[in-house]
């Protein structure tokens, strides 16, 4: 614990009492009536003044003088007898004072504790400090973390976040460790248990090939056969083992969730047909490659469904982009995931021209053009290559419409915000 800074909220508080407290607690209704009895005996001095004057100018007789006098006297003797009576009564300012200096403290340290960041106030190496994607830097700052576990070994957030820590150090071992920590704490998350096989195999001479690895990565397929880390891991340690079909199997799950066209499709797309490759250079390879094909081939769909038109570049942006800017046309549900339903990939060099969208050019098997009841088609030349849309894209957009639908025009005419 930081003494020096529990030590420094006690001042402030005693500071800020003394501003408050003590001006209350010299108040008193005493003080009050002392000037109150001043000012009357001033005004009864005038009074007597004035009946000398007049006895002096014949305005009185002495009769009245003194008469006069008495009646002064007598007001005098009641306002004192008054004044007494008042400087008697207890001083509600003192008991406001009392209570505040107790009441003060009492509530500052739970309202800061509440509110306020106590973290901030510790020393540089206590603090634990993540960066945006919640990977701790610092050596202070895992340490930190590390003590934190230790008394809270069911933070599962913790202990994901000290993994993603070690790795970003390179400390595969630790690692390995803090995810078998994890597991225990969320068993049935498939990508803790890919992200478990990768660590393991970093830690363990940066191979797949061990019997951990493998149990792991079958455990993750079973709780979600589309894991993409397991799928890739999975066909990486088929292609260290030499199990082609294994391994072509997992890429072309892969790539069947991927956007076509993107880095990650392009980049297992060459995993896999080198895996084919290889297959097809063992004895009976290619046989065995001519099944997975005939396995993986598209289903045939319904041409009924399908969606076409044509596509061109307004006039007006013909200007913002270059003849080898990626053009996507794809089809998104009007209501529903906002992932692209079908999508193909051209460039700008081939604008104007026409497209068709069917159930063939699924991303994803459960996700159909076919399955929806109207679709938007999008338009858009990608500066970055991406199917998704980024700021300083242009595109274009179709009403909603049913699958099926034929002949729409879509001017690719807006810039992206």
């Amino acid at each position: 614990m930081n003494y020096m800074f529990w030590l420094l909220c006690a001042l402030v508080i005693v500071v800020a009492l003394l501003f408050i407290v003590l001006p209350l607690w010299r108040s008193s209704v005493r003080s009050n009536d002392v000037l109150r009895d001043e000012v009357n005996l001033e005004i009864f001095r005038d009074q007597i003044t004035e009946l000398d004057t007049d006895l002096r100018n014949g305005l009185l007789t002495q009769e009245l003088h003194e008469q006069g006098k008495r009646e002064i006297q007598s007001r005098l003797l009641d306002e004192v007898k008054s004044s007494d009576e008042s400087t008697a009564q207890p001083n509600s300012n003192k008991k406001l004072a009392i209570v505040l200096a107790i009441l003060l403290p009492l509530a500052c340290v739970p309202l800061y504790l509440h509110l306020g960041n106590y973290s901030a106030a510790l020393p540089a190496n206590e603090q634990v400090v993540a960066d945006s994607s919640g990977i701790i830097r610092s050596d202070a700052g895992i340490s930190a973390l590390e003590k934190h576990l230790k008394n809270k070994q069911d933070d599962a957030n913790g202990w994901f976040m000290l993994a993603s820590s070690y790795i970003a150090k390179q400390r595969y071992s630790d690692a390995v460790k803090a995810y078998e920590e994890l597991i225990k704490l969320v068993p049935e998350e498939a990508q803790v248990w890919a992200n478990y096989a990768d660590v393991y195999g970093m830690a363990n001479g940066r191979s797949l090939l061990h019997d951990t690895v493998t149990n792991a990565l079958a455990k993750a397929l079973e709780l979600n056969p589309e894991n993409l880390s397991a799928l890739a891991l999975s066909g990486s340690a088929a292609m260290g083992r030499e199990d082609f079909v294994t391994a072509i199997t997992h890429f072309q799950k892969l790539m069947n969730q991927l956007p076509p066209g993107s880095q990650d499709a392009m980049a297992f797309e060459a995993s896999l047909q080198r895996a084919q490759n290889l297959l097809a250079e063992q004895p009976g390879g290619k046989q065995k490659l001519a099944e997975l094909s005939a396995l993986n081939a598209p289903k045939a769909v319904d041409a009924a469904k399908a969606i076409t038109g044509k596509v061109s570049l307004s006039v007006k942006l013909a200007g913002n982009v270059s003849p080898s800017d990626t053009v996507f046309v794809l089809a998104r549900a009007a209501q529903g995931p906002r992932m692209p339903l079908a999508v193909f990939r051209k460039q700008v060099k081939d604008l104007p021209l026409e497209f068709s969208l069917d159930d063939s050019m699924a991303m994803q098997p459960q996700l159909k053009l076919s399955n929806f009841d109207q679709v938007i088609v999008v338009a858009r030349v990608s500066k970055s290559g991406t199917p998704m849309a980024q700021s300083g894209d242009l595109e274009g957009l179709s009403k909603p419409v049913k699958p099926g639908s034929k002949g729409l025009k879509i001017v690719i005419d807006t810039v992206v915000p």
